[in-house]
């Protein structure tokens, strides 16, 4: 491998940010996006009548709601490195996307809300994290509201999520007594600013806690400050940058992303010590960043990133050797060649053409509708990465046509939106409807809202009874048919003409499954994908 390879793929950097809604992860994003410099001013995610939006919120719905409804891709460089960060949503109805995205990172920043706490949807997502031992940086953000107790956050995070927390910075206040953090291993004091006078510089180290400096800072606050620090030493806890990557140890610092306080001191703290890009698993074998052989896996499918050319984008994250402009790939799962001739980088919704990637990159793919998620390509060595989840919809929705006559753009609507992932179609063995399948029900919302701003087709989603899915093998024919003939009105196919059977309820599946060993029910697709 050359030096110039290994050079340029320990400056990579691959990270996602996930949070529970409305701990801030948006308008961090935007703030790690300005220190970067890949913008000049952050949106301000609060006042979404403006008009203004945040960067990373490209979609209409996005930036009419104030939440993040898909993962956005963002490049940007910092101190000689170059980092790919991809903004997740947030929203536990959109949980699959997040799922998939963490799949295609090495590490994780977590945001937590120094007023809430560790909530519902970070939990799930902690456990999707663990799942791969991901590396996780914590920032406990909104320090300058009135939050809860710092240990005490401490102690839920450790309890909670199961994994032993290190405080790398300590708050000096919070809320209207806010005066800055203190970090417990550079000894370097950060001013809060709307507490500075002219006569001190916003960050300056202290050799020891009876600096005087601090006195003339702090005020009062100082000595409260020495008490907690003394305190910290017998129960704070030692980093360890191995248990950091293991998985085992999240670091913590406290900020506010919307002033952007403590932002610049978490994104030096990350590129200090977060991972380059790591081997990654396939069906046969591990895969090193470092193999000159290019490799790549597609974790995500976007549809009409530029709604004026209706275009299909498949994002797949090099995973080992170097893409160049025109590199001819083998598609795996279709056994054919593809050659690369336009591939792009992100900023949000914004693309530029790319030359070169590196492992840990992230480049677009024009798909005309047979890439999928999940697909590997490689120049030459049949591999399959693996890991990338697929999960069986719980919530349903019959899509009914209010003006026949775009029938076909409902059709190449939905067809399109499918691609990505987030919902599924179904077409009933009996009948010409079209019945949508979704992890969470704003989904729905979404479809309907896109289907109308990006395809001029309006449509009405009419609940259903159905309340999970499973897709359908046997090997015994004659047991398959009756089956097929005694559920037949329980019974649809996917885009893929895989057999879906549309469970009413649970213990009626439950049922199902007992009473018919000879048939397989599965309830996620990727083995068929795969095979």
């Amino acid at each position: 491998m050359s030096t110039q390879h290994t050079r340029e793929t320990n400056r990579r950097r691959t990270f996602a940010i996930i949070s529970h809604p409305d701990a801030g992860k948006t308008t961090l994003t935007e703030q790690l996006l300005l220190l970067g410099g890949a913008i000049r001013e952050a949106g301000e995610v609060k006042a979404r009548k403006a008009a203004r939006h945040a960067a990373s919120d490209w979609m209409a719905i996005e930036q009419e709601r104030g939440i993040s409804v898909t993962s956005s891709v963002m490049k940007f460089g910092y101190k000689d490195l170059e980092l790919n960060l991809l903004d997740t949503p947030g929203h536990q109805d959109f949980s699959e996307d997040t799922y998939r995205v963490l799949t295609a990172v090495d590490s994780a920043l977590m945001v937590i809300d120094s007023v809430k706490g560790v909530e519902t949807q970070t939990k799930k997502l902690m456990e999707v994290c663990r799942l791969r031992n991901t590396a996780i940086l914590t920032f406990i953000n909104k320090l300058d509201r009135e939050g809860r107790d710092p240990l005490e956050l401490i102690s839920e995070i450790e309890q909670s999520l199961k994994i032993e927390a290190v405080l790398l910075t300590w708050p000096i206040g919070r809320g209207g007594l806010l005066k800055g953090t203190y970090n417990r291993y550079t000894h370097v004091v950060n001013l809060y600013p709307p507490h500075t006078s002219s006569s001190l510089t916003l960050r300056f180290k202290v050799d020891d806690l009876s600096d005087p400096r601090l006195d003339r800072a702090l005020g009062s606050q100082a000595d409260q400050l020495r008490e907690d620090l003394e305190l910290l030493e017998g129960a704070g806890g030692t980093f360890d940058v191995d248990a950091y990557l293991a998985g085992l140890q999240t670091p913590v610092l406290f900020g506010s992303a919307i002033s952007g306080f403590g932002v610049d001191e978490l994104l030096d703290t990350f590129v200090d010590i977060a991972p380059p890009p790591l081997p990654r698993p396939t069906t046969t074998r591990m895969v090193s960043p470092y193999e000159e052989a290019f490799s790549g896996v597609v974790f995500k499918i976007q549809a009409n990133m530029d709604p004026n050319h209706r275009d299909r984008l498949a994002f797949l994250r090099v995973c080992s050797g170097k893409f160049e402009r025109g590199i001819r790939l083998k598609h795996h799962r279709i056994g054919q060649d593809l050659r690369v001739a336009n591939a792009t980088i992100f900023m949000a919704q914004d693309r530029n053409g790319v030359d070169e990637a590196y492992p840990g990159d992230i480049i677009g793919i024009p798909n005309h509708g047979t890439i999928r998620i999940g697909d590997t390509f490689t120049e030459k060595e049949p591999l399959q990465f693996t890991g990338i989840p697929n999960f069986a919809p719980e919530h349903f929705r019959r899509a009914r046509i209010t003006n026949a006559l775009r029938a076909k753009q409902l059709e190449k609507g939905l067809l399109h939106l499918i691609e990505e992932g987030a919902i599924q179609l179904f077409r009933p063995l009996h009948g010409q409807s079209y019945i949508l399948g979704a992890v969470g029900p704003l989904q729905f919302d979404v479809v309907s809202t896109r289907l109308k701003h990006e395809y001029n087709v309006e449509v009405l989603m009419d609940a259903m009874s159905y309340q999970g899915a499973r897709w359908i093998e046997s090997e015994d024919k004659v047991a398959l048919a009756t089956f097929m003939r005694e559920q037949e009105h329980n019974l649809a196919r996917d885009t893929d003409g895989s057999l879906v059977y549309l469970s009413d309820n649970p213990w009626l599946l439950n049922r199902m499954i007992e009473k018919w060993p000879q048939i397989t029910f599965r309830n996620s697709r990727e083995s068929l994908v795969a095979s």
